[in-house]
């Protein structure tokens, strides 16, 4: 009986042992299974950043190579800028420097000879002052003029006639097709502000060697020069200056001036006087006249002068000659010239009056827009 007891108490413990060794396998394999599957999520997961790791290299190692390729492109192209394609440039003020009068009266020839003898003159200087340069040398002139103020004085002044000028612009730019006269027409500082947005932009080129300025004999151009000095750009500026005179630009600022070559004269007469009739701040005080001009009388309008003054010749050009019924010979002032400037726009131009585009445009000197607008008297009588 007490053994008995004894068998059935074993056989308890060891079914109560092997129930919890069956519990314990059990949450064991449960816990394999979980461990296994989030391992297995772990090594997809870490697959798909292997990947995207990759194709990041293999993106970053293509655009290494591109912008490796781009970067030995433009160095390439820098060098070949820099040591085949040197510019030297001369950039001229053509209302301020005034060709001279003799290769003017030349025409054709004298526009060939001033290109020449503008040229030799720079070349002088850049092997006077130890200018070495490797590579293909560029030299490029441009003029920057107002064609019709200049024609219009030039022939006041007697120094050549239009057909002259004409034909000296056409033997100039025909020399070189690096050289060239832009017309920049009437306006006020429309070539000072064409050739200071010159110097601006092409003095900061690498190949830029050296710019040649031909620019008036007054402080028109200190404030450029100054913006290039403060930029340390000086060194690549030449400034022309008169032979004997005080040099004002030379003398403020350190590159060497360029003595004034043969074909240009700096103190020339200046039609920046002019803007439409209209002086400017620039405009000199006293223009050099024939010796057959009349002085306006002060105590009458200019309008009451027997002739009146040629309102075209004045202002613009005028194309009737000795045929004018208005005198070309009177002296006018700045203030005169803005007088007749003034009552000149009072005028309806006969373009615009019949109906027809004005081929002088914002040039002309006479009146495009009436301030009584449709109630106009001119346009009552049509």
């Amino acid at each position: 009986m007490a053994a008995s007891s004894v068998a059935e108490s074993n056989q308890q413990l060891w079914d109560e042992a092997l129930g919890r060794l069956l519990n314990l396998s059990s949450a064991t394999l449960k816990r394999n299974a979980e461990l296994e599957s989030r391992v297995a999520e772990l090594e997809v997961e870490l697959a798909v950043w292997k990947q995207a790791h990759a194709t990041a290299l293999e993106g970053a190692d293509r655009e290494a190579k591109a912008l490796k390729g781009r970067l030995a492109a433009l160095n390439g192209q820098m060098d070949s800028l820099v040591n085949h394609s040197l510019l030297v440039l001369c950039v001229v003020d053509g209302d301020a420097c005034i060709f001279n009068e003799a290769l003017l009266r030349q025409g054709h020839e004298g526009g060939r000879q001033a290109a020449q003898q503008l040229t030799k003159a720079v070349a002088e200087y850049l092997t006077r002052e130890n200018v070495h340069t490797l590579g293909h040398l560029s030299f490029w002139i441009t003029v920057y003029y107002n064609r019709l103020g200049l024609i219009n004085l030039l022939e006041r002044h007697k120094l050549c006639t239009p057909e002259q000028f004409e034909a000296f612009v056409m033997g100039f730019s025909q020399t070189s097709p690096r050289f060239s006269l832009v017309d920049v027409g009437y306006g006020r500082d429309a070539t000072f502000t064409k050739i200071a947005e010159y110097l601006q932009t092409y003095i900061r080129f690498p190949q830029t060697q050296r710019i040649f300025l031909a620019g008036s004999c007054d402080n028109t151009y200190v404030s450029t020069i100054t913006a290039l000095q403060n930029d340390d750009l000086l060194d690549k500026l030449a400034v022309l200056e008169k032979k004997g005179e005080d040099q004002g630009l030379s003398r403020r600022f350190s590159p060497p001036p360029l003595v004034t070559p043969p074909p240009l004269n700096v103190t020339g007469l200046s039609p920046r006087g002019s803007n439409g009739g209209l002086p400017t701040p620039h405009s000199p005080s006293i223009l050099s006249v024939s010796t057959n001009g009349k002085l306006i009388d002060p105590t009458l309008p200019l309008h009451k002068h027997c002739p009146p003054p040629c309102n075209e010749y004045y202002l613009m050009s005028c194309t009737k000659g000795s045929t004018c019924k208005y005198s070309h010979e009177y002296v006018l002032t700045p203030e005169q010239l803005a007088t007749l400037a003034a009552n000149a726009k009072k005028a309806p131009c006969n373009f615009l009056k019949n109906g027809l585009q004005c081929p002088y445009g914002e040039r002309c000197c006479w009146g495009h827009t009436c301030p009584n607008g449709p109630k106009c008297f001119h346009l009552s009588k049509d």
